[in-house]
């Protein structure tokens, strides 16, 4: 197929053109900087706040509880850092899971090298934390859970809602890292008891370089950015006034495509997932069989190199990955496949699959048939695979 086909929409998606024409007036037509007093500016502010409402409407938030930040990885580490400062004198004690994004847990760490504790929690095999085991590590010093509403690699969905709830019992603060949620999900902050939650534009056709926290209005959380008095004196730096504009169109767009994009999705991922676990021996569907996003699968095969699998895909024009794009560069295996419970030579051999309203039941077809040739072919040249079919003759 010449056409190239993208499926790695948990990386990056598409800007939409509507999001793009949202956008380009700010540019050079609207340049202001919102901050200024003159009329000319004003107009951007209004267009800042426009799109702060659009956004909380789809969280059910207060608008003046949306902070833009530059991205997923900003809010993340500014929920983190921000609350053990401010909550610091009540305890240090932090509880998160072994399959978050990096942002999470490299902050985790950094913390911990600060004289903070944290606990990581294990996952089941679908990469569902277990709620009792989130009870049990539960402690007077605990002031933050940390749990992603969605795993950015496995589509795993986590029991959200009982997470708020066991953390409002508790008096503990509940942050949700729903970058790869937002826009595929319905999310409710005040029915899932939220405190706060990162998005980022890019993962839902929307501009690169946006994102924003949800802060729980009441929260003591201080500055994470600090030169000026933008975002209410919590974030300083020029507003980015392009990149809100078009995620404000971008989460417009979402939420009213948003039930028809979630059945066309699940319908084309089934198909794929149906294909390959049917054609394809020695491979398994790694995450959530039903409870995952709509639009992933993630795949583990047997005797093959994840790596080279992408790159003969590649050379057949279709675009996947193994997994968080963050760490594409490492030789290590996923951290999430190897919490799930893969060994390492099994979770070498991973592929993710993530789909877009915009592709089609041909195209995966395209990608089933190509997989098929590309396993095999690999297989071929495997030692390990060989030494495989031979003790299965014995």
């Amino acid at each position: 197929m010449e056409k190239k086909i993208y499926l790695d929409n948990a990386a990056t998606t598409k800007t939409r053109p509507a999001v793009v024409e949202a956008m380009l007036p700010y540019f050079t037509e609207y340049f202001g900087n919102p901050s200024s007093v003159y009329e000319f500016a004003t107009q951007n502010k209004k267009a800042v706040d426009e799109a702060r409402t659009i956004i909380s409407k789809a969280l059910n938030a207060e608008s003046n509880e949306i902070y833009f930040t530059a991205g997923g990885t900003e809010a993340d580490n500014w929920a983190i850092k921000a609350t053990a400062e401010a909550y610091g004198d009540k305890g240090n004690h932090i509880i998160t899971s072994k399959i978050e994004h990096h942002a999470i847990l490299h902050t985790c760490e950094a913390l911990e090298k600060k004289g903070f504790e944290v606990t990581y929690l294990d996952v089941d095999e679908d990469g569902v934390i277990k709620l009792e085991e989130l009870k049990k590590a539960i402690r007077p010093t605990t002031i933050l859970i940390s749990i992603m509403a969605a795993n950015n690699e496995i589509g795993t969905i986590q029991p959200i809602k009982e997470i708020g709830e066991l953390a409002k019992e508790n008096n503990v603060l509940f942050h949700t890292d729903a970058v790869q949620a937002f826009g595929q999900l319905e999310l409710d902050v005040k029915a899932l008891n939220i405190d706060m939650l990162s998005a980022s534009g890019h993962k839902l056709n929307g501009p690169k370089g946006i994102g924003f926290l949800y802060i729980k209005k009441g929260l003591k959380l201080r500055s994470f950015v600090h030169g000026g008095a933008q975002e209410r004196q919590r974030r300083a730096g020029t507003e980015n006034v392009p990149g809100i504009v078009g995620f404000g169109k971008a989460v417009e767009i979402a939420m009213n495509t948003l039930e028809e994009r979630q059945k066309k999705e699940i319908e084309l991922r089934d198909y794929l997932i149906g294909r390959v676990l049917k054609e394809v021996p020695y491979v398994r569907l790694n995450g959530h069989k039903t409870n995952r996003l709509p639009n992933n699968a993630n795949f583990a095969f047997q005797f093959i190199e994840g790596e080279s699998l992408l790159i003969m895909l590649d050379m057949q024009n279709i675009c996947a990955s193994s997994g968080s794009a963050c760490t594409s560069g490492s030789l290590d295996p996923s951290h999430v496949l190897l919490a799930i419970g893969l060994p390492h030579e099994i979770a070498h051999g991973s592929l993710r699959l993530t789909l877009c309203e915009d592709n089609t039941t041909e195209e995966m077809d395209y990608v089933v048939d190509t997989i098929k040739e590309i396993v095999a072919k690999l297989r071929s040249m495997s030692p390990l695979y060989e030494d495989f079919l031979k003790s299965m003759a014995r």
